[in-house]
């Protein structure tokens, strides 16, 4: 311990102890709006508590962070700084893409720099810690937190979860007062909720724990995240807010975490409906016991406090834990430099130059343009000439929500809407405000006032409030009467351009049927209308690839790309074949998703030439080296990723038919060719055997480059 904290831990009253490691909301200070995640405590906070505390949740802006953190040092009796917290999940007030849209760009590179302004704004807004990234694998749209994701992939979702750290925290060792800390979340597993339902159990085995998911968890450990959020789920049968093997063995003794463990909203106390704890006060023992530092607003540890002063002895063992959980926090305000200025960042005028800025805009737009995929375009058809004759209509087309959930500083109203970005771009182009209800379609209405048009743009989509926590969803289409004026274009023989705002994967079978050109930009953000029309117009060339897979029906849930082998695999040929049914098959739907993961088109065309390895046989401690040859052999500039998966022939246990083990994003003139080195460390093929411990097998591998989990170019290798 440093002697500061040792200091102060010396001084601190068993009350002080247990309320350093209390979170309380905003709205705890004098009516400060907050963003609420979960049910509200009615719990009374005496004065004496409330100059204690050690952290806040959900207060932002420079006056008034800087404002409650004078009043709590000039009534508190250590003057150990307030840590101030909050959601900044995808942007602080210029809103990026949501995470999975993010993750759509495969670009550590933009994540990392998406992250740095989402800090650089955060942190001039008085915010110390950000409850982000949220690594969670998740392979089941389903679950509305999907839209926090990074997807399917456990090696995609490790390179961005590392990624989204450094942003959040800065490459140095320190913490500047233009960073802050990040928390990952949620640990863990919790992208593993059954039937894709909030709060609900996770119930996974230890091997495919260790094998798919930890890998976010210790990447984002690797770059060095200050914080560790606990999950609301269970996992091998106990709540993770109380699972001392997942927390003290597994995330501090093996993965060597000794930053702050925080709770989710309300998690400790939530142990009792979990059934493991009959009060607040055994609650509180359990999160103890697990090295839960930070109780964020169950109120469970102030309880054990009140509780534990009323004995005459209070046992050696809680006090040690408690006095564990207040160093580490005391830690991380020291790492803030809080305690040297405990106004770190809270300036007005930084805010107002460093907030919500064109650069930052900008940047934004730039993610928004790389995140959105092309899922169709028949013939051709986009991108579209200045001179084309549009008619736009569709409940998006001038609607503001394209910001996602979780971006509670943004601000919708500064959006541009979709139709307005168009009209900037296309002089022809008429907008239709109708809302043409699967009730009142009227084709000849409709067939009437999209006559003079060459082709028809339609918005759809969900809004922002249908994505994020507590909104699980069972129907995974569009709305019905979206779909109805889908059929109804088509009926009169329309030239149709979709676009699909969601933040979820989506069955899309019909939108396909129906569309001639598809584009997904997610959630875009505070630029995405314009990132939009960018696009439509050919000044910007799709390059999105889809990080999760995109099902045919929904009864394919859940479906991923690096599923398992089995013994009865359904090839191309069989899929065909309806008098071999005794293979691992449906009989109403194809195996294969709509749209796979790594999925999605450019105007430009693209070619793998050529894989040549330079070394077929490559050592355990060695690297997989190789040269791609990459042809654009349009007329048109673009970017794509080059994706490379690799398949175990013979393993210990059973092996997904794929993983995607590197990729790597290019730019590529119209009419040339590149060749690009990449390597894999065999590393990287390492898998958790039957006794749990993780290694690289010797033996025959495969290897498949292309642009996406389908790719074709297949090369044998051997790990010798």
């Amino acid at each position: 311990m440093t002697v500061r904290i040792t200091e102060l831990i010396d001084k601190m009253s068993l009350l002080e102890k247990v309320e350093q490691l209390s979170q309380l909301s905003a709205d705890y200070f004098q009516g400060d709006e907050v963003a609420l995640t979960g049910p509200t405590d009615k719990t009374k906070v005496t004065t004496e508590e409330l100059y204690s505390v050690g952290s806040v949740l959900g207060i932002s802006g420079a006056d008034r962070a800087r404002k409650i953190q004078t009043d709590y040092l000039q009534h508190s009796r250590l003057k150990i700084p307030l840590l101030f917290m909050a959601d900044v999940v995808h942007g602080y007030k210029t809103i990026f893409p949501i995470p999975l849209g993010l993750a759509s760009s495969f670009d550590p590179e933009l994540v990392e720099q998406a992250a740095k302004i989402a800090a650089k704004e955060a942190a001039a807004s008085g915010l110390h810690a950000v409850f982000a990234p949220m690594v969670d694998l998740v392979r089941d749209p389903r679950w509305g937190r999907v839209m926090e994701a990074n997807g399917e992939d456990p090696f995609l979702n490790g390179s961005l979860a590392a990624a989204s750290v450094r942003g959040f925290q800065g490459r140095g060792k320190l913490l500047d007062e233009n960073h802050v800390a990040a928390c990952v979340k949620h640990f863990a597993a919790y992208g593993a909720a059954e039937g894709g339902r909030e709060y609900n159990t996770v119930d996974i085995s230890e091997l495919q724990f260790r094998d798919q998911y930890l890998e976010g968890y210790q990447r984002a450990l690797a770059a060095g995240v200050r914080l560790v959020m606990t999950s609301f789920n269970t996992l091998f049968g106990v709540p993770a807010t109380a699972n001392q093997v997942l927390m003290r063995s597994i995330l501090r003794k093996e993965l060597g975490f000794n930053g702050v463990l925080i709770s989710d909203w309300n998690a400790i106390g939530e142990l009792k409906e979990h059934g493991v704890a009959s009060s607040q006060t055994e609650a509180a023992i359990k999160a103890l016991k697990a090295g839960v530092d930070i109780d964020m607003m169950s109120f469970a540890y102030r309880e054990l406090g009140r509780q534990l002063e009323k004995r005459e002895h209070v046992p050696q063992e809680l006090i040690t834990l408690l006095d564990e959980a207040v160093y580490r926090v005391l830690k991380l305000k020291e790492e803030l430099g809080l305690f040297a200025d405990p106004f770190r960042g809270m300036d007005a005028l930084k805010e107002e130059k460093n907030v919500f800025t064109e650069d930052n805009l900008e940047i934004a737009q730039k993610a928004a343009e790389e995140s959105t995929v092309l899922l169709e375009n028949k013939e051709n058809l986009l991108p579209l000439s200045p001179n084309t004759k549009i008619t736009l209509l569709g409940p998006l087309a001038r609607e503001k929500d394209l910001l996602g959930s979780w971006s509670w500083k943004g601000d919708s109203h500064e959006n541009m809407t979709i139709a307005a970005a168009l009209q900037s771009k296309f002089k022809k182009m008429t907008v239709l405000t109708e809302s043409f209800t699967a009730e009142e379609l009227d084709l000849v209405a409709l067939a009437q006032k999209t006559a003079a048009s060459q082709i028809v743009i339609v918005a759809l989509g969900l809004t922002s409030d249908q994505s994020g926590e507590a909104t699980s969803m069972t129907h995974l289409e569009l709305p019905a009467e979206q779909l109805a004026l889908l059929k109804a274009l088509k009926k009169i023989g329309k030239k149709v351009v979709t676009l699909v705002v969601t933040g979820r994967p989506l069955v899309l079978t019909e939108v396909s049927k129906l569309s001639d050109a598809v584009l997904l930009p997610w959630f875009p953000g505070s630029r995405g209308a314009q990132a939009i029309t960018e696009i439509i117009a050919g000044a910007i060339n799709p390059s999105g690839k889809l990080p999760m897979s995109f099902p045919r029906s929904i009864g394919q849930i859940p479906l991923y790309y690096n599923s398992l082998r089995t013994g009865r695999p359904l090839t191309g040929e069989d899929s065909l074949d309806k008098e071999n049914k005794y293979l691992s098959k449906y009989i109403d739907e194809q195996n294969s998703p709509l749209y796979c993961f790594g999925y999605g088109q450019s105007y430009a065309t693209f070619e793998i030439k050529e894989v040549v390895l330079a070394n077929n046989q490559v050592a355990k401690n060695d690297e997989l080296r190789l040269e791609v040859t990459v042809a654009n052999e349009s007329q048109i500039d673009g970017q794509t990723v080059i994706q490379g998966y690799t398949h175990q022939c013979v393993a210990e246990t059973a092996r997904p038919v794929r993983e995607l083990k590197m990729f790597k994003k290019i730019a590529l003139k119209a009419k040339t060719v590149k060749k690009v080195e990449m390597r894999i460390p065999t590393a990287r093929l390492a898998y958790v055997h039957q006794d749990l411990t993780s290694s690289v097998d010797r033996g025959a591998y495969e290897l498949y480059v292309g642009f996406d989990a389908n790719a074709q170019k297949k090369i044998s290798f051997e790990i010798i």
